[in-house]
Parts: structure tokens; sequence; C-alpha cells
């Protein structure tokens, strides 16, 4: 028996078939079914894929042999690999001069006298490992079976390069989870740590204005009153950032029992409404079964919006609810402003903000409708706002039950 030959690029090899991160993965159907396709087309009783290590030849999928590796120096696929020829076929191991003293020739049971190898060959040319089938006595293969062979060989070689790019994609979601996670965890740590310093100033401001009101001047006044205005507008824009970047936790609460119309009141109570506002709730209340706090934080922006960014003497909001098969849908429409068409897409991107001022004088952050968008798609759901000619808004969205 000659013993196999080591490829020129053997190093190249190992390390390109490595690469793939498929070795001693565990058994895949998709793989055996290309075994049980090889053995049908040859009408042979044993199909393997092999892949040939260091030292070792393992099979990530056998059909009619009960093995999981074997040792290189003897392995047939080895002899496949190190050839010059990307097939290699034996009908009869015990006839051949180079094979007839082969220890799996020899063997009393289960033999291999028929061996059929087509290499495992990866877009740089790398011999990564054979597709074979055996028999335990003299056979052939016709071409046109070789040829499907191939065809199959080249479908394995397809599958262990698409476990590699899922491998590297997982790796690569692990890695932008893990950051993502940092950068919460530093949003919420320098948001938090942030408050504290702004009420001071704010106290601050207060006890200057009222202490030396008799030594400032106008303008000093109007310096404080600004400063204070700016503390304000930068705590809002901190206690977004929490909302959304604690929307998360918030998503996962568990699913309760409540009706629309009771969650509605007390959101409207909570929200303190103290200017000329109609509020409209659906006219058909009902029982939800959903996470009623992520609910009630879309609800609690989008009514807030529709009173901030409205220009009228009274401010005017209908409420629509359903529940139809599987989904909660809900419609949000008010007499405000209204959202640009070239903005509505791109309002629910964090930060991304109309340009419009509220019935203050403020300047939206772009914090809330993407908080909205985030919860909704938590909830399985989608948002997004109806066409409209720019008076008033319409957003609709809808979650699973």
């Amino acid at each position: 028996m000659i013993p196999p030959t080591i490829p020129h690029n053997e190093q190249d090899r190992l390390t390109a078939l490595r690469s793939y991160g498929i070795l001693y993965t565990n058994k895949e159907e998709e793989y055996d079914q290309i075994t049980d396709l090889a053995a049908h087309i040859t009408d042979m009783p044993i199909s393997l894929i092999s892949l040939v290590d260091e030292d070792e030849v393992w099979f990530k999928s056998s059909r009619g042999m009960d093995l999981c590796s074997s040792d290189r120096a003897i392995s047939f696929c080895s002899y496949t690999v190190g050839s010059t020829e990307p097939t290699l076929v034996i009908t009869n191991t015990r006839d051949h001069k180079d094979f007839k003293d082969h220890p799996y020739a020899k063997l009393a049971e289960n033999p291999i006298i028929f061996y059929a190898g087509v290499c495992l060959v990866d877009k740089d040319g790398h011999k990564l490992g054979t597709l074979c089938v055996i028999d335990n006595k003299p056979n052939k293969i016709s071409e046109k079976q070789l040829n499907g062979l191939k065809k199959l060989a080249k479908q394995v070689v397809k599958l262990i390069e698409l476990h590699s790019a899922n491998v590297i994609l997982k790796n690569v979601q692990t890695t932008l989870e893990t950051k993502n996670n940092d950068l919460k965890n530093f949003a919420g740590v320098v948001s938090h740590d942030m408050k504290m310093p702004l009420a001071n100033i704010i106290v601050t401001t207060d006890i200057l204005k009222a202490k030396y009101a008799s030594q400032l001047d106008k303008q000093a006044i109007e310096y404080l009153t600004y400063l204070k205005q700016s503390c304000f507008t930068l705590s809002d824009y901190i206690t977004g950032l929490l909302n959304h970047y604690e929307s998360d936790n918030l998503a996962e609460g568990n699913k309760e029992n409540f009706d629309i119309q009771h969650l509605l009141e007390e959101i409207i109570e909570l929200l303190n409404i103290n200017i000329n506002c109609e509020i409209n709730l659906p006219d058909n209340n009902f029982d939800l079964h959903c996470n009623r706090a992520a609910l009630e934080q879309i609800f609690l922006n989008l009514i807030g919006n529709s009173l901030k960014y409205n220009d009228k003497d009274k401010i005017v909001i209908d409420i629509e609810a359903d529940s139809r098969v599987g989904n909660y849908f809900f419609k949000v429409t008010d007499n405000g402003i209204g959202i640009p068409k070239d903005k509505q897409k791109e309002v629910f991107e964090l930060f991304s903000t109309t340009g419009d001022v509220d019935r203050n004088g403020k300047k939206g952050s772009g914090i809330g409708l993407s908080t909205v968008k985030k919860l909704v798609t938590s909830l399985d759901g989608e948002i997004s706002i109806l066409p409209g000619n720019n008076q008033g808004t319409t957003i609709e969205f809808y979650i699973k039950h």
C-alpha cells in the first residue's frame, strides 16, 4: 500500500478548511440529504461527506456506514485530496496494484472494494474533503453518475460556505448586541448623572433671581431665564433618551387584561391637560390582552405630540381602536400642524425631526416617535403616518394579540 500524497498547498488548505468552522459540528439534515441522493443516483450502499484534517478524516454525513472518522493515513478520501485530479475511482481495490494490500480492502467484514470520490473544492481552489460513494464488492460508475456526484459536491461546498457566513453573521450580531448594551448602559448612567446637576442649575437660577433681583438689570434677568429654559430643554432631552433606551425593558413586560377606554382615560389624566382640548375616545370599548405598559407609553407619546405640535385655539384629537383576527389596530388623528410628506418616513428614526417648533416655541428632540416605533416593533406590529395635506396628522399602528 502506498501512503496518501500530501497536497503541495497543505498548510493553506488546512487553514481554509478550519476557517469555515464546519469541522466536528453536529449532523445536519441538508448534508444527509446529499449523501442519500449520492447513494441513490449511483446505486451504492455507502455514501460519505468527508473533511480531511491534518491527521484525521472526519465525516460530516455518512449513509450506510456507522463511522464518525478515519485515520488520514489510510483513508481513501485522503488519497483523493492528495491526487492531482479532482476525482478518484477504484473499481476493485483487491485487484489494484496500489491498494490490494490496503487494510480496508482486506477486512473480513464490510471491506471497501469499490470507491469513487469527488473533491470538495472551495472558491480558492482548496480541496476541503470529498463526497464519495463506496461498495463492499467490485462495481463501476458511469460518466453520467460521476457528473451527478460532481454537481452534488458543489452543493456541499455551498453549504459549507453558507455555514461559515452564518457563523460570521452570528459573531457580528453578538458583537453588535454587546456594544449596543454597553452603549445603553453608558447612556443610562450618563443621563441619570446629568439630571441632578441640571436640577441644581435650575434651583440656583431661581435663587439668584430671587436674592439679587434688585441688583440685576433686565438683560441679566433674561439671561438667567434663558439659562433655566435651556436646562429644562436638556432635562426633557435626557428624559427622552432614558425612555428610548429603557423601552427594551418595557417591551419585555408581561401581557395583561384591560379595556382600551380605561387605559386612554388614565393616560389623559396623566397628561394633566390645561389647554382647550377635545379628545374623542373610540366608539367601541373592548378588552385587550397585551403589554399594557408598552401600549401606554406609545399613546403617551402620540397624544403628547398631538398636544404639543398644534397651533389651533382648540385642539381636537380623535382616537380609533379595533380588534381584528390576530391584531389590535389603532389610529390617532389631530388637527395640528401636520408632518411634511418628505419627513413622514424619517421622523421614526432616532434624533430625526421636522424642524418645526411646538406651541411653546421649542424644537423637538427626535426621540419620541423613534421610541414609539421601537415599542410597536417589539410588539410585533407596524406603524405609519397616513398621507394627508399637512392639515393635521394621522398615525396608524397595529400590534399582535
